[in-house]
């Protein structure tokens, strides 16, 4: 199994998905980190590249926060298609996109310090 890939400080992930978390479009870094190619991630729940180790309750609240139209901010734990992992400061920004009366999300993701990622692995031990 792979290990940890840790992204480059140019790194900066981009995903766009609809209102149900689908994929709409996802930049290169993001298919280069995740190991994916565009056309397998385009249509696929964005939760394809959910980790394991991450809490449901980050998850909800990322979904609430967003939902209500607001921005989230948070650090994730994402797994990549050949079982390694990698850790992202996010931000999602919701009601973008909008067509038809329905409203995706656009995430940004970038390297987070080795300090962040262990105050968020510490952290999400407590949440289930």
């Amino acid at each position: 199994m792979a290990g940890e890939y840790i992204l480059q400080e140019s790194d900066f992930l981009v995903s766009q998905t609809d209102e149900k978390g689908k994929i709409l479009f996802a930049n290169e870094d993001f298919c280069k980190v995740a190991g994916y190619t565009i056309n397998e991630l385009i249509g696929k729940p964005h939760s394809i590249v959910r980790h394991p180790d991450m809490p449901k309750a980050a998850f909800k609240d990322l979904w609430d926060t967003v939902q209500s139209g607001k921005i989230w901010t948070g650090y994730v734990k994402n797994a990549t298609k050949d079982g390694g992992f990698y850790w992202v400061y996010a931000t999602v920004y919701p009601n973008i996109a909008c067509e038809s009366g329905k409203c995706g999300f656009l995430s940004c993701r970038r390297k987070p310090s080795r300090e962040e990622i262990a105050e968020a692995e510490q952290l999400y031990k407590t949440m289930r």
